[in-house]
């Protein structure tokens, strides 16, 4: 499939806009604002809704799932803190978007989607966008236990409990960051290894995601 996308001023003035918004909203990190204002967000649209793209909102991608608010999208990555090299497993590709921050700040990337139909459209284009982690298409509930452990976790879908097969797959002093509840609301929450079994978590502030559906979760 070919893709043609402009990435003209009016769309890097409006990222610019974005960043300013997302750092009035408490984001201090200034590699994630730099990333969020790099990846050219309105690529994950359908041409029509391009308009929407530089709105500080969630958006509707096809198959019961959204593109995270930027917002959101900022608060995991800056949780995460990011160092160049970091070997990260993202659970939930969805859009793509996130992956891309996460690429912008160097981590090493291993993303997996559930539904066929975004997978099949991300491994297009991002690649297309210069982007290239390890895509894989699965049960991310599970995380990817074959190439683990991971510097850092990152789950974009809200789940009902902390998956223990996450926690096992994180490095000694890795990094979790998961948001946790029922169906209407999850807490975001950070966990780090600090022992062979032992962990620190740190319950943070509320959102709402689609809900993190297979074998470990709903």
């Amino acid at each position: 499939m070919a893709y043609k996308f402009d990435d003209n001023y009016r769309e890097k003035g409006a990222r610019k806009q974005l960043v300013k918004l997302l750092e009035n909203r408490g984001i201090e990190d200034k590699n994630v604002l730099k990333a969020i204002g790099k990846v050219p967000r309105h690529f994950f649209f359908d041409e029509t809704f391009w308009n929407q793209a530089y709105r500080d909102i969630a958006f509707p991608i096809g198959d019961g799932q959204t593109i995270s608010q930027p917002y959101t999208v900022a608060y995991q990555s800056e949780l995460l803190h990011v160092k160049k090299g970091d070997k990260i497993l993202e659970i939930g590709t969805g859009s793509g978007y996130q992956t891309c921050i996460l690429l912008e700040l160097g981590a090493t990337v291993y993303t997996i989607e559930r539904q066929e139909n975004l997978y099949n459209r991300t491994i297009q284009v991002l690649p297309y966008m210069g982007y290239r982690p390890q895509f894989f298409c699965g049960d991310g509930s599970k995380g990817i236990p074959e190439h683990a452990p991971y510097d850092k976790i990152i789950v974009t879908a809200g789940a009902p409990f902390v998956p223990e097969v996450m926690l096992q797959q994180l490095k000694l002093g890795g990094l979790l960051v998961i948001p946790v509840g029922d169906e209407q609301s999850q807490k975001m929450i950070t966990i780090l290894r600090v022992g062979e079994n032992d962990f620190e978590r740190i319950e943070l502030d509320t959102f709402r995601f689609v809900p993190l559906v297979g074998d470990k979760a709903w």
